[in-house]
Protein backbone atom coordinates (compact mmCIF):
# COMPACT_ATOMS: atom_id res chain seq x y z
CA UNK A 1 0.00 0.00 0.00
CA UNK A 2 1.71 3.39 -1.34
CA UNK A 3 1.88 6.15 1.50
CA UNK A 4 2.71 9.82 0.95
CA UNK A 5 3.47 12.43 3.34
CA UNK A 6 1.92 10.11 6.21
CA UNK A 7 -1.09 9.83 4.23
CA UNK A 8 -2.71 5.81 3.58
CA UNK A 9 -4.09 5.60 0.03
CA UNK A 10 -6.98 3.42 0.93
CA UNK A 11 -9.01 1.21 -1.04
CA UNK A 12 -12.75 3.46 -1.52
CA UNK A 13 -15.97 1.56 -0.58
CA UNK A 14 -17.85 0.28 -3.42
CA UNK A 15 -20.82 2.06 -4.41
CA UNK A 16 -22.00 5.15 -5.97
CA UNK A 17 -20.03 7.27 -4.02
CA UNK A 18 -16.85 5.94 -5.83
CA UNK A 19 -17.38 5.70 -9.28
CA UNK A 20 -14.86 7.34 -11.43
CA UNK A 21 -17.28 10.73 -12.83
CA UNK A 22 -15.85 13.26 -14.80
CA UNK A 23 -14.80 16.63 -13.39
CA UNK A 24 -17.89 18.62 -13.47
CA UNK A 25 -20.37 15.66 -12.39
CA UNK A 26 -18.02 14.62 -10.15
CA UNK A 27 -18.21 18.06 -8.22
CA UNK A 28 -21.23 18.03 -8.30
CA UNK A 29 -22.17 15.22 -7.07
CA UNK A 30 -19.83 15.58 -4.17
CA UNK A 31 -20.72 18.83 -3.74
CA UNK A 32 -24.20 17.42 -2.72
CA UNK A 33 -23.58 14.46 -1.34
CA UNK A 34 -21.14 15.83 0.94
CA UNK A 35 -22.56 19.18 2.23
CA UNK A 36 -26.03 18.04 2.25
CA UNK A 37 -28.22 20.51 0.15
CA UNK A 38 -31.52 21.18 1.90
CA UNK A 39 -34.12 18.67 0.85
CA UNK A 40 -37.79 17.53 1.29
CA UNK A 41 -38.18 14.92 3.49
CA UNK A 42 -40.56 12.96 1.53
CA UNK A 43 -39.31 12.89 -1.42
CA UNK A 44 -35.69 13.99 -0.98
CA UNK A 45 -35.97 16.48 -3.72
CA UNK A 46 -33.62 19.92 -3.30
CA UNK A 47 -33.86 23.34 -4.64
CA UNK A 48 -33.38 24.45 -7.37
CA UNK A 49 -35.56 21.59 -9.26
CA UNK A 50 -38.20 22.61 -6.54
CA UNK A 51 -39.03 25.43 -4.08
CA UNK A 52 -39.15 24.08 -0.75
CA UNK A 53 -41.29 24.89 2.11
CA UNK A 54 -40.95 25.44 6.06
CA UNK A 55 -43.61 23.62 8.45
CA UNK A 56 -45.35 26.36 9.70
CA UNK A 57 -45.70 24.97 13.06
CA UNK A 58 -42.19 24.10 13.92
CA UNK A 59 -40.40 25.99 10.85
CA UNK A 60 -37.76 22.82 10.88
CA UNK A 61 -39.27 20.08 8.76
CA UNK A 62 -38.72 21.20 4.96
CA UNK A 63 -41.40 19.70 2.40
CA UNK A 64 -41.41 20.67 -1.78
CA UNK A 65 -45.12 20.04 -1.74
CA UNK A 66 -48.40 19.98 0.17
CA UNK A 67 -49.10 16.53 -1.39
CA UNK A 68 -45.41 15.49 0.04
CA UNK A 69 -46.30 17.57 3.97
CA UNK A 70 -49.66 15.67 3.85
CA UNK A 71 -47.71 12.15 3.02
CA UNK A 72 -45.10 12.74 6.04
CA UNK A 73 -47.77 14.36 8.59
CA UNK A 74 -48.27 10.82 10.35
CA UNK A 75 -44.48 10.78 11.40
CA UNK A 76 -44.16 14.33 11.79
CA UNK A 77 -47.06 15.21 14.00
CA UNK A 78 -45.16 12.78 16.50
CA UNK A 79 -42.25 15.35 17.04
CA UNK A 80 -43.96 18.99 15.06
CA UNK A 81 -45.59 20.18 18.47
CA UNK A 82 -42.29 19.91 20.46
CA UNK A 83 -40.42 21.99 17.42
CA UNK A 84 -42.80 25.25 18.23
CA UNK A 85 -39.90 27.53 19.16
CA UNK A 86 -37.71 26.75 15.80
CA UNK A 87 -34.79 24.06 14.12
CA UNK A 88 -32.33 25.04 16.41
CA UNK A 89 -34.61 23.52 19.64
CA UNK A 90 -34.70 20.16 17.88
CA UNK A 91 -31.07 19.56 19.00
CA UNK A 92 -30.25 17.27 22.05
CA UNK A 93 -27.24 15.99 23.47
CA UNK A 94 -25.93 20.15 24.14
CA UNK A 95 -26.17 22.29 27.24
CA UNK A 96 -26.16 25.30 25.15
CA UNK A 97 -28.34 25.55 21.84
CA UNK A 98 -27.63 28.39 19.89
CA UNK A 99 -30.08 30.58 17.08
CA UNK A 100 -28.75 30.83 13.88
CA UNK A 101 -26.20 28.24 13.55
CA UNK A 102 -25.18 29.21 9.80
CA UNK A 103 -25.60 32.71 10.50
CA UNK A 104 -22.59 32.07 13.08
CA UNK A 105 -20.72 29.60 10.78
CA UNK A 106 -20.48 32.63 8.34
CA UNK A 107 -19.62 34.99 11.42
CA UNK A 108 -17.16 32.40 12.54
CA UNK A 109 -19.03 32.63 16.32
CA UNK A 110 -20.45 29.08 15.98
CA UNK A 111 -18.41 28.29 19.23
CA UNK A 112 -19.15 30.92 20.81
CA UNK A 113 -21.81 31.32 23.69
CA UNK A 114 -21.35 27.75 24.03
CA UNK A 115 -20.12 25.62 27.74
CA UNK A 116 -16.94 23.99 27.33
CA UNK A 117 -18.27 21.15 27.47
CA UNK A 118 -19.97 21.42 24.70
CA UNK A 119 -17.26 23.04 22.83
CA UNK A 120 -14.97 19.90 23.69
CA UNK A 121 -17.52 17.71 21.97
CA UNK A 122 -18.32 19.84 19.38
CA UNK A 123 -14.45 20.25 18.54
CA UNK A 124 -14.28 16.14 18.86
CA UNK A 125 -17.33 15.38 16.57
CA UNK A 126 -16.24 18.07 13.66
CA UNK A 127 -12.99 16.26 13.51
CA UNK A 128 -14.31 12.80 13.97
CA UNK A 129 -16.76 13.25 11.11
CA UNK A 130 -14.21 15.17 8.85
CA UNK A 131 -11.74 12.01 8.70
CA UNK A 132 -14.95 10.04 8.47
CA UNK A 133 -15.39 11.95 5.00
CA UNK A 134 -11.93 11.67 4.13
CA UNK A 135 -11.78 8.28 3.77
CA UNK A 136 -15.12 7.57 2.34
CA UNK A 137 -14.82 10.65 -0.20
CA UNK A 138 -11.38 10.45 -0.78
CA UNK A 139 -10.48 6.80 0.30
CA UNK A 140 -7.11 8.76 2.40
CA UNK A 141 -6.29 8.43 6.44
CA UNK A 142 -4.11 9.69 8.12
CA UNK A 143 -1.61 6.50 9.17
CA UNK A 144 -1.72 7.94 13.02
CA UNK A 145 -6.00 7.49 12.80
CA UNK A 146 -7.87 4.66 13.87
CA UNK A 147 -8.59 4.84 10.23
CA UNK A 148 -4.76 3.98 9.59
CA UNK A 149 -4.64 1.23 12.38
CA UNK A 150 -3.59 3.52 15.41
CA UNK A 151 -5.61 2.81 18.78
CA UNK A 152 -7.28 6.56 18.76
CA UNK A 153 -7.48 9.51 16.88
CA UNK A 154 -5.20 11.69 19.52
CA UNK A 155 -2.69 12.65 17.65
CA UNK A 156 -4.55 13.67 14.41
CA UNK A 157 -7.04 15.89 16.47
CA UNK A 158 -4.70 17.77 18.19
CA UNK A 159 -2.95 18.95 14.61
CA UNK A 160 -7.21 20.18 13.94
CA UNK A 161 -7.34 21.67 16.90
CA UNK A 162 -4.02 23.44 15.75
CA UNK A 163 -5.42 24.55 12.83
CA UNK A 164 -8.67 25.93 14.46
CA UNK A 165 -6.63 27.98 16.49
CA UNK A 166 -4.63 29.48 13.73
CA UNK A 167 -8.14 30.25 12.49
CA UNK A 168 -9.21 33.46 13.50
CA UNK A 169 -11.81 34.10 15.58
CA UNK A 170 -13.11 30.39 15.23
CA UNK A 171 -12.22 28.99 18.98
CA UNK A 172 -14.50 31.10 21.97
CA UNK A 173 -12.66 34.16 23.76
CA UNK A 174 -11.76 31.79 26.86
CA UNK A 175 -10.03 28.98 25.00
CA UNK A 176 -5.92 28.39 26.14
CA UNK A 177 -3.97 25.86 26.68
CA UNK A 178 -5.70 24.27 30.00
CA UNK A 179 -8.77 24.08 27.77
CA UNK A 180 -7.22 22.21 25.12
CA UNK A 181 -5.80 19.70 27.86
CA UNK A 182 -9.41 19.51 28.95
CA UNK A 183 -10.44 18.94 25.65
CA UNK A 184 -8.21 16.62 24.52
CA UNK A 185 -8.92 14.46 27.90
CA UNK A 186 -12.51 14.40 27.00
CA UNK A 187 -11.59 12.99 24.04
CA UNK A 188 -9.98 10.02 25.25
CA UNK A 189 -12.42 9.02 27.74
CA UNK A 190 -14.34 6.39 26.52
CA UNK A 191 -17.21 6.67 29.02
CA UNK A 192 -18.78 9.09 26.97
CA UNK A 193 -19.63 9.69 23.07
CA UNK A 194 -17.21 12.23 22.07
CA UNK A 195 -14.66 9.38 21.91
CA UNK A 196 -11.48 9.65 19.75
CA UNK A 197 -11.31 5.84 19.76
CA UNK A 198 -14.71 5.55 17.75
CA UNK A 199 -15.25 6.13 14.28
CA UNK A 200 -18.77 8.33 13.78
CA UNK A 201 -20.87 8.41 10.41
CA UNK A 202 -23.11 11.16 9.41
CA UNK A 203 -26.14 8.49 10.91
CA UNK A 204 -24.36 8.49 13.98
CA UNK A 205 -24.76 12.40 14.28
CA UNK A 206 -27.79 12.39 13.57
CA UNK A 207 -28.96 9.74 16.40
CA UNK A 208 -27.23 12.03 18.88
CA UNK A 209 -27.97 15.38 18.35
CA UNK A 210 -31.49 14.66 17.14
CA UNK A 211 -31.06 16.88 14.31
CA UNK A 212 -31.00 16.30 10.65
CA UNK A 213 -29.17 19.22 9.54
CA UNK A 214 -26.09 18.72 12.42
CA UNK A 215 -23.71 17.09 10.36
CA UNK A 216 -23.59 20.16 7.88
CA UNK A 217 -23.05 22.26 10.83
CA UNK A 218 -19.90 20.35 11.76
CA UNK A 219 -18.88 20.12 7.76
CA UNK A 220 -19.10 23.52 7.76
CA UNK A 221 -16.86 24.43 10.26
CA UNK A 222 -14.49 21.88 9.56
CA UNK A 223 -14.62 23.32 6.41
CA UNK A 224 -13.59 26.92 7.67
CA UNK A 225 -10.56 25.07 9.47
CA UNK A 226 -8.94 23.13 6.44
CA UNK A 227 -10.31 25.96 3.61
CA UNK A 228 -12.35 22.86 1.47
CA UNK A 229 -14.57 20.49 1.84
CA UNK A 230 -13.71 16.54 1.07
CA UNK A 231 -13.29 16.33 -2.92
CA UNK A 232 -12.08 20.34 -2.97
CA UNK A 233 -15.87 21.36 -3.04
CA UNK A 234 -16.83 25.00 -1.28
CA UNK A 235 -20.05 24.99 0.94
CA UNK A 236 -19.65 28.87 0.92
CA UNK A 237 -23.32 28.99 -1.77
CA UNK A 238 -25.31 26.46 0.75
CA UNK A 239 -23.64 28.04 4.16
CA UNK A 240 -25.35 31.25 2.73
CA UNK A 241 -28.53 30.09 1.55
CA UNK A 242 -28.94 28.71 4.92
CA UNK A 243 -28.23 32.09 6.73
CA UNK A 244 -30.55 33.84 4.49
CA UNK A 245 -33.60 31.18 5.86
CA UNK A 246 -32.60 31.45 9.07
CA UNK A 247 -32.43 35.86 8.64
CA UNK A 248 -35.29 35.26 6.63
CA UNK A 249 -34.01 36.65 3.64
CA UNK A 250 -33.96 33.73 1.07
CA UNK A 251 -35.50 35.32 -1.77
CA UNK A 252 -38.83 33.26 -2.09
CA UNK A 253 -36.52 29.69 -2.32
CA UNK A 254 -38.42 28.96 0.86
CA UNK A 255 -42.11 29.49 2.37
CA UNK A 256 -44.41 28.03 4.77
CA UNK A 257 -46.73 25.28 4.82
CA UNK A 258 -49.43 24.24 7.06
CA UNK A 259 -51.17 20.51 6.93
CA UNK A 260 -52.21 20.57 11.05
CA UNK A 261 -55.33 21.93 10.81
CA UNK A 262 -56.74 20.11 7.76
CA UNK A 263 -56.28 21.36 3.94
CA UNK A 264 -56.34 25.43 2.80
CA UNK A 265 -53.71 26.68 5.37
CA UNK A 266 -50.41 27.76 4.30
Amino acid sequence: MPVFLGVLRLPRFEGVTQRKLDGTKERIFRTKLIIMAPECIHCKKSPPEVKLRNCAKCSSALYCSRDCQKADWKAHKKICGKNRDGPTTTTKGLETVIDNPFTRLENRTWLHDRSEKDVYGLLIDAYRLRVEDMYSFEGEADMDSIYGGAPNGLRGFRRFLQRVEKSSGLMPPWWDADKKKECEALGMSSSQWHDLQCAVEKSDIVDHYGNPQFPMQLRMFAELVYGRAPGGTSGTAMRQLLMAMENGTNGGTYSHLDVSAGPGRQ
